[in-house]
């Protein structure tokens, strides 16, 4: 692995634990060059996807940008970064289960919409608001309309 401080390629591994609930590998990391100490996971990466987009161009799936989309959506929130981290873990194990390697963007925003909806409602609202494309109030307000339970109706005594 080489040292993103210095660059060398002779690192060393001091420590390695399962992470994200046994579905990768933490290690930390020390470069003799540098006395850089650094961490990485390694994961089991089934296939590789593709995200096909709306407008049709394609892109090689990041989980990254999965990740970072998700988290700016829970930011501030009461949610573990450990309970994040399973759910990540899970969509993308989702993505790679679905037998295809060309996966619409739509479909990953909606199962994502799906997962933080179990999760907190408001990172929920926050990621859709961006998924889809929220210009005003008024989406906003329509959305979240949609998400609460209506109230049963009142018995009429005649």
């Amino acid at each position: 692995m080489r040292c993103p401080f210095c660059g060398s390629v002779d690192t060393q591994v001091k420590d390695s634990r399962p992470a994200e609930d046994h579905v990768a590998i933490r290690r930390r990391r020390f470069c003799p060059s540098c006395s850089g100490r650094f961490t990485t996971y390694e994961r089991v990466q089934l296939r590789d996807l593709v995200v096909v987009k709306t407008s049709g161009r394609r892109e090689d799936f990041d989980r990254d940008k999965l990740e970072r989309s998700i988290r700016i959506a829970a930011q501030k929130r009461p949610v573990e970064p450990e309970r994040l981290d399973q759910m990540i873990s899970g969509i993308v194990r989702r993505l790679e289960s679905l037998g295809d390697t060309d996966i619409p963007s739509k479909m990953i925003g909606e199962i994502v919409m799906e997962a933080l909806a179990r999760i907190d409602t408001v990172a929920y609202v926050r990621f859709a608001s961006v998924y889809k494309n929220f210009q005003a109030a008024d989406d906003f307000d329509k959305f979240v309309s949609e998400l609460r339970p209506t109230a049963p109706a009142e018995p009429t005594t005649e």
